[in-house]
């Protein structure tokens, strides 16, 4: 682990719904500009992570506001309303992928948002999920081996001074201008969202932070960022300059006896289906969806029924849930966030998954956000 002493300034962000109604995603903009968090990142999805099929009031109360959960908003028009209340909050996306958003839009895209915000907009990409990509007949083929070629057109069309080439085995990029660039004190930031060997090389050589959002604990954290600063001064490239962040699902509540009523929610139960097949076998159970499955990447909500929903959830058992979020009152989360700072977490992308619950968790559990945000800039 790195010592507490070497810790840079530490930044905390939070996430933006997609979902309409558009309010509440200025409402968080808003929120984080005003308690003076770092960043709001928008998710691009098609398909919503939660199933339609149990989308109802006895799943979450956010069914009062959204009508369906399959109602997602465009990430890049999103981001572009949001830009003019932001302030000097990072605005970005975490995370798209390149198989949906060719790499030369992705840098048009970003390069615009340049001039919207007032801080470098963050591209969050990686090799994406089934959901987005399957029902609608998105090629997924070799999914690593096209996001390499992606990364690599990608950073050209981002760097580029002039006219782009380039010849690979998924793109064909010829003599192409690329004229529109972001003002120099903006230039869009690579994240990218890596947790295997190969997609940490990627994020060594390649980008301009490291963003994986499943759950690791301090050692794998620190393990993992080690192979990522391999990476990059392998390509000549300093580790330094690469953003160590993190995708953060929270649980929490002022005490214990709070923490197990949120803990019997449906759709809390529910996060749990998104780990994969080796985390359940961790804690001595077997994925309702089978001991291949590989979590979020595999998951394909529109596709169950309300019974398959209810039966799987039945499954989810509190270890998992513990193993998969990080659950405990502020006071354990902060010190759970400082052991990960010390492994060298310095973005922690915080999501008060308590929203769920209820309109009084979700007041608090953003409460919370803005809470650790100061302590961390304290301590760091």
């Amino acid at each position: 682990m790195a010592d507490s002493s070497d810790r840079k300034s530490f930044a905390v962000g939070t996430m933006a719904g997609i979902n309409p109604p558009l309010g509440a995603a200025r409402f968080v903009t808003r929120m984080a500009r005003l308690g003076r968090l770092d960043s709001v990142l928008a998710t691009d999805h098609l398909i919503s992570v939660f199933p339609k099929a149990i989308w109802d009031t006895d799943f979450t109360p956010q069914a009062k506001a959204v009508r369906s959960p399959d109602e997602q908003f465009d990430f890049a028009p999103l981001l572009a309303h949001l830009a003019g209340g932001a302030g000097r909050v990072q605005l970005g996306v975490g995370a798209t992928d390149p198989h949906r958003r060719h790499p030369i839009l992705l840098a048009q895209t970003f390069h615009t948002l340049a001039h919207m915000t007032k801080k470098p907009p963050i591209l969050g990409i990686g090799c994406g999920e089934r959901e987005n990509l399957d029902p609608y007949g998105f090629t997924w083929n070799r999914p690593v081996d096209r996001f390499e070629e992606a990364l690599q057109v990608l950073r050209a069309a981002l760097d580029s001074n002039g006219p782009i080439n380039f010849s690979g085995r998924y793109y064909q990029i010829d003599n192409a201008p690329m004229d529109l660039t972001a003002p120099a004190d903006r230039m869009p930031q690579i994240w990218i969202g890596a947790h295997g060997p190969r997609m940490l090389e990627l994020t060594g050589r390649y980008a301009d932070g490291w963003y994986p959002w499943e759950s690791q604990s301090p050692d794998e954290y620190a393990r993992k960022l080690a192979l990522v600063h391999e990476s990059a001064r392998a390509a000549g490239r300093d580790p330094a300059a690469i953003v160590p962040a993190q995708m953060i699902s929270m649980l929490t509540a002022r005490t214990h006896s709070g923490i197990s009523r949120i803990l019997r929610a449906p759709a809390v139960r529910y996060l749990g289906l998104f780990a994969p097949a080796a985390v359940w076998t961790r804690c001595g159970a077997k994925h309702p969806f089978g001991e291949d499955f590989r979590g979020l990447i595999d998951l394909m909500p529109h596709r169950l029924t309300k019974t398959e929903v209810q039966e799987a959830i039945a499954e989810v058992t509190d270890e998992v849930l513990h193993e998969w979020l990080i659950i405990g009152t502020p006071a354990e989360i902060l010190s759970r966030l400082r052991a990960l700072a010390d492994s060298g977490l310095r973005h922690a992308i915080l999501f008060p998954s308590s929203a769920l619950v209820s309109a009084a968790d979700a007041a608090y559990g953003y409460g919370v956000v803005l809470w650790l945000a100061d302590r961390l800039r304290r301590s760091s």
